[in-house]
């Protein structure tokens, strides 16, 4: 594009008629004049112009990294099937074959066109399979799309009863369900719980107990005693064994024994002699192996057992 002072100039004729044009041609040259002005600012405007921060960083941020995948999850680790549980079966484009069953007693559902099917004990890949297996087999659908959704657990359930928070029934979740993982699920044990539960249940079709150490579950690095639980097992925290104080102490009534616990200990749980009594004139009843009460004096270091009761003396002076 020509400066403005390289365009030329019309020139302007001196006759009449030139005269009466002249306001015509002042009127062009200024409308000439403006648009150019107008054009000549309007290149570096456009020409400097820079996309906006947005778009600038848009296009030069890196394209995220894909997430590695996770490990996948063993089918062994899944959930398995069993009886009283609600499932909803669904089949991909087949409405009609999509249904809610329950797991009987004897581990089977009935399915439309297939009839019975014998899913109890399975995972629910395996059950999917077992489906989708039987509708191709059957020539019902050529592939065939299962899809399986627990809805409520009913059949693969652990009972904790006794001295836990919130004793009752709890579902196994998951395969590797541990004695800790129930215990916890139940809210642990209470004040007067013992350290110790049994679990009771059924492994090989044989009867199964165990006597297991509540706090080496927790105390230890790895617990050998932390087994894995099984369906229909349960677990039971009996109340903790108990002594008893009365006489001249200073709070009386009966007391939880807690491990290596000694006469002098258990006098101090029940807070110790009062102004009248003394501890060096105690008396201690306690069953033998006949189930008959003997009352001795016992030492300070002596341990305590269970259903001890410890008679604190008056003070002689």
């Amino acid at each position: 594009m020509k400066a403005f002072h390289e365009l030329p100039v019309p020139e302007i004729s001196a006759s009449p008629k030139g005269d009466k044009m002249k306001p015509l041609l002042f009127k062009s040259m200024s409308r000439y004049f403006v648009t150019a002005v107008l054009c000549m600012s309007a290149v570096p405007m456009f020409a400097q112009t820079a996309p906006p921060p947005s778009l600038q960083a848009a296009a030069t941020a890196p394209a995220p990294a894909a997430a590695p995948a996770g490990p996948a999850v063993p089918n062994n680790q899944d959930y398995r099937l069993g009886a009283g549980d609600a499932i909803g079966v669904q089949v991909y484009q087949s409405p009609d074959l999509s249904i809610d069953a329950r797991v009987s007693e004897s581990g089977v559902i009935s399915y439309p066109l297939v009839g019975s099917v014998q899913l109890g004990g399975l995972t629910i890949a395996e059950a999917e399979k077992k489906i989708a297996d039987a509708l191709r087999s059957g020539g019902f659908v050529k592939v065939p799309q299962v899809n399986i959704v627990l809805r409520q657990v009913r059949g693969n359930q652990v009972a904790v009863l006794g001295q836990v928070s919130r004793p009752g029934r709890f579902p196994l979740e998951t395969f590797n369900t541990r004695v800790s993982d129930m215990l916890a699920a139940a809210g642990g044990t209470t004040a007067t719980g013992d350290d110790v539960l049994i679990v009771t249940g059924q492994r090989d079709g044989k009867p199964f107990r165990k006597v297991i150490d509540i706090p080496a579950l927790f105390l230890n690095e790895k617990s050998d005693e932390d087994i894995v639980l099984a369906g229909g097992d349960t677990l039971y925290v009996n109340k903790a064994p108990m002594f008893y104080i009365y006489g001249e102490a200073q709070r009386p009534g009966p007391y939880r024994i807690e491990r290596g616990m000694t006469v002098m200990q258990a006098l101090a749980q029940g807070g110790g002699p009062t102004v009248r009594g003394s501890q060096n004139r105690l008396k201690l009843h306690r069953r033998d192996a006949s189930g008959k009460v003997v009352e001795t004096t016992p030492n300070l270091t002596d341990p305590v057992r269970p259903e001890d009761v410890i008679y604190v003396r008056e003070s002689l002076f």
